[in-house]
């Protein structure tokens, strides 16, 4: 027989039974669209992180004080040292793979206009801050040098806070009270909305050394620089780390993690997550799989005259074990086709009903999913076609 008949017998035998092969192909519909739907919120996830890092830039190094050591208890801060202005304007002198660094101090205040007030986290940054963290302002003007140098008390807020406090007023030129410091709006920030669960929108920034002044902070809370590109990270490293252990009497009181690091924790952490989602969603696709063989064991039972009748003009134990292996691969196939289409039109369904929701339906898991339908089928539909084979033709034809 050629593959053509193999596939024809094997369609009539699905169509002579049409509502049991459809409620047998419903397993594997959902469980196929389950690994499609599952996965997706896995890719989605993964593809967002890795574009908003990316965002950022993988060429970041963050200077932060205090040595994240290993012990027998786990990973414990050695003690926080201070990293000041100093140690930044050393690093710009000597350190030659670092084209670009800021000065950063964070803390919270509640930021006052009028009778409307909100809490927010106020960043004290330099001039370099908008160019190194890819943030920059859409109208007035950034902190500068001058503002720097001179602790001026001027403040560029976020979309949120002009939503909160002035509404539809323009607040340039206004003053605002952070604590209970008086400072001047001089820019508006571009809206950026929410980014890995921060809201980037909801931040006062400031000159530095007017956050270190009015917070009373001598120390920065963190150094955020940017290297040449990402292959000279590690030598840029040792560039950062001689500098500042010259600085701290030979101690290495910093740590230093990059964005690229951090991606890759990410990812692996996510990469993880998704096998995790798409594992337990295949659960459903082996019931599925064991529906399969209950029908197909079914099937063998009602048409045990019909095989021995083939067997009786000539058809081979190959032929019968083909024949009946091709309809459970059959079913399992065409419900894996319609999960796919199912699981993927409810994926993207509820991306266009939901945007924030990150949802990405990769080739990868419908290849993954349509060859899991495959074998499932092919595996279950094993032992009901030997069966069938291996029934003895004059028996088969007696069977009432």
């Amino acid at each position: 027989m050629t593959p053509y008949e193999y596939l024809r017998i094997a369609f009539d035998a699905l169509a002579a039974n049409k509502i049991r092969a459809a409620l047998t192909m419903l397993g594997v519909i959902i469980g196929v669209a389950s690994v499609i739907m599952l996965v997706a919120i896995g890719e989605g996830a993964r593809t967002y992180i890795r574009t908003e890092l990316m965002g950022i830039g993988t060429n970041l190094l963050i200077i932060v004080p205090g040595k994240t050591e290993t012990t027998g208890m786990g990973r414990i801060p050695s003690g926080i040292q201070k990293l000041t202005l100093g140690d930044m304007r050393a690093l710009e002198k000597r350190a030659t793979l670092i084209p670009a660094m800021t000065a950063v101090v964070v803390s919270n205040a509640p930021v006052k206009y009028g009778n409307r007030m909100r809490n927010v986290e106020i960043i004290g940054v330099d001039q370099n801050f908008e160019a190194v963290r890819n943030l920059h302002v859409e109208i007035g003007s950034f902190v500068t040098k001058a503002d720097v140098d001179a602790r001026r008390r001027v403040a560029v807020i976020g979309r949120t806070v002009r939503a909160e406090l002035f509404g539809e007023a323009n607040p340039l030129g206004r003053m605002v009270k952070i604590g209970e410091t008086k400072f001047r709006v001089i820019g508006i920030m571009e809206k950026k909305g929410v980014t890995l669960g921060m809201d980037i929108d909801d931040h006062v920034f400031i000159p530095v050394e007017t956050a270190q002044e009015i917070f009373d902070q001598e120390g920065l809370t963190n150094i955020i620089t940017q290297v040449i590109n990402e292959k000279e990270i590690e030598r840029a490293k040792q560039q950062i780390r001689a500098v500042l252990m010259e600085r701290h009497a030979g101690e290495e009181d910093f740590t230093m993690v990059s964005q690229q690091a951090m991606l890759s924790t990410m990812q692996t952490i996510l990469t993880t997550f998704t096998y995790v989602l798409g594992g337990i969603a295949s659960i459903s696709l082996l019931v599925g799989g064991i529906g399969i063989m209950n029908i197909m064991l079914v099937s063998v039972r009602e048409r045990t005259r019909e095989i021995g009748l083939r067997k009786a003009i000539g058809a081979s134990q190959r032929d019968i074990l083909l024949q009946f292996v091709i309809e459970s691969v059959t079913l399992s196939v065409a419900g894996g086709v319609i999960g796919i289409a199912f699981g993927a039109g409810v994926a993207y369904g509820v991306k266009a009903a939901f945007p924030v929701i990150p949802v990405d339906v990769s080739a990868w898991s419908v290849l993954t999913a349509f060859s899991f339908a495959f074998m499932v089928g092919a595996f279950f539909g094993i032992y009901p076609a030997m069966k069938a084979s291996r029934l003895n033709p004059i028996e088969a034809l007696r069977y009432e």
